[in-house]
């Protein structure tokens, strides 16, 4: 059975820490958060997108969710 496909954090977690990584690739961008999910384990998510607007949008949803 295939995983889900993470296209948002709140996908993976329900509360974030107060940073994060962005790797840059030749194809697109890799956020990396961690925090806690939605059994209030650690996790952390990585999240690839194509461009930078999607990029933005993940960054914007980081800065609205709860903080850990």
């Amino acid at each position: 059975m295939a995983k889900k496909q993470v296209s948002k954090i709140s996908d993976k977690l329900s509360k974030v820490n107060d940073s994060f990584t962005v790797n840059v690739y030749d194809n697109g961008y890799m956020l990396e958060i961690s925090g806690r999910d939605n059994l209030q384990d650690w996790s952390s998510a990585k999240v690839i997108v194509n461009s930078l607007e999607d990029l933005v949008t993940l960054i914007k949803e980081v800065t609205e969710m709860e903080r850990e």
